[in-house]
């Protein structure tokens, strides 16, 4: 049986297992932990067909300027001399345009519609419950300059065939009777979903240990061995991994590892933090932004409201920034503030690094120089979205098919690197 490693324990590297071993390849998962605390596991949920702007929007270096001077702002950019830090932001600042934001809204409706099917078929298969909901999501705004921006966003997302609509502050307390909430109104979208990260990656390492897919924790890749112009074997600090085909989903990491291939990708991490709230906190019925703050919140269930945030682009090994949670919390107190919304300890604070590429796209295509190794990162805040897509478009490029959507918008060398 052909093997496949697979680089990196996230829902993308999992999600690529999932589709190799059904396509029949023997599959080894390498990661650098443990398998249990990476991106994957902290985020708000979304299966967010809505995330259609990439994050190399108009206004966001203007913004992320003005941002630099407030220690509590959703978007900081930490100054430091580092080469990939400076390749990454001259080419961010180059394709923060509306060019890029048209270009690339139809390819990611298409894979994130493509990757909501897929959640749903997984449902299909026994022990996934994974708290799968299609409540939508809403946009809070409390500005009149947020509120054109809705409007304009209602336009483009009904354009792209997408259920979005505006709604009254009214309206929304009518859908969240519990909690009074301080607004001018709303974004509504309709065709977004929401799931609990942590089943879903628990059930998803389940069932693939139970289909002797084998998972290696601590086990950093520190090289490669190549066999003509493919992939050899993988080399971790204690073993080699026989390779008939390599995905590399290593996420803020991917810059590191795929530059021994001698791959350049212009991506840095991006460090969100989230934290949990019961019922009795933060009592909502549906996942909301807070289009000001841009902070999310997501009811995972009738006990528990996850709320995280921010943008810190900061080194990978920074001790985490309490400031930055302190944001998030100021931001949530300004909507809801009869809440009970305590400023939590640092023990009750999850933190990880988004991989953020410079144009806000994912990376996913074939090393050109490696014709058996695959490249799947670059998501930034919408990995667990598109977790399952990124995951079936990896093993058709391994298996040499047709892939599901257009994949020209993600390859690895659209920055000539």
């Amino acid at each position: 049986m052909a093997k496949a490693i697979v680089v990196g324990g996230g829902i993308i590297g999992l999600s690529s297992a999932y589709y190799l071993h059904q396509s029949g390849w023997e599959v080894t998962i390498l990661d650098k932990g443990d398998f249990t605390n990476n991106c994957s596991y902290g985020n708000a949920g979304y299966v967010c067909p809505s995330h259609f702007v990439p994050l190399a929007a108009p206004g966001i270096v203007g913004q992320g300027l003005r941002w630099m001077l407030d220690a509590e702002s959703p978007f900081y950019i930490k100054p430091r001399i580092d080469k990939g830090l400076l390749h990454w932001g001259m080419k961010f600042m180059r394709s923060a345009t509306q060019q890029n934001v048209e270009r690339n809204a139809v390819p990611l409706r298409d894979i994130a519609l493509l990757s909501k099917q897929l959640y749903e078929q997984w449902l299909q298969n026994p022990g996934f419950d994974f708290g799968y909901q299609q409540k939508g999501l809403l946009e809070y705004f409390q500005t009149a300059e947020k509120e054109k921006h809705a409007r304009h966003t209602v336009e483009a997302a009904t354009a792209l065939g997408l259920e979005a609509r505006l709604l009254t502050a009214q309206e929304v307390q009518a859908m969240e009777p519990k909690v009074d909430i301080v607004l001018r109104g709303a974004l509504y979208f309709g065709c977004d979903a929401h799931v609990q990260p942590n089943l879903v990656m628990e059930q998803l390492q389940r069932y693939l240990k139970n289909a002797e897919v084998r998972f290696v924790p601590n086990s950093e890749v520190q090289g490669f061995e190549k066999a003509g112009n493919r992939i050899g074997k993988v080399r971790t600090a204690n073993e080699y991994y026989d390779a008939d085909a390599v995905v590399i989903a290593t996420g803020s990491w991917s810059r590191q590892v795929v530059q021994t291939l001698g791959v350049q990708l212009p991506l840095v991490g991006g460090r969100g933090y989230s934290m949990l709230f019961s019922d009795g906190e933060l009592p909502l019925n549906h996942p909301a932004v807070l289009m000001e703050g841009r902070v999310a919140l997501t009811p995972f269930n009738a006990t528990t409201t996850r709320l995280g945030g921010t943008m810190e682009i900061t080194s990978l090994n920074a001790p985490p920034n309490m400031k930055r949670v302190a944001g998030i919390i100021k931001a949530a107190r300004a909507f809801y503030p009869e809440a009970d919304l305590r400023m939590p300890e640092l023990k009750d604070v999850w933190y990880g690094y988004r991989p953020c590429s410079a144009d806000g796209m994912p990376f996913i295509g074939r090393v050109n120089s490696w014709r058996n190794c695959i490249v799947a990162t670059g998501h930034a805040m919408v990995g667990m979205s598109l977790g399952p897509a990124t995951g079936k478009l990896a093993s058709e490029l391994v298996n040499e098919q047709a892939t599901s959507v257009d994949l020209h918008p993600y390859r690895l060398e659209r920055f000539g690197g």
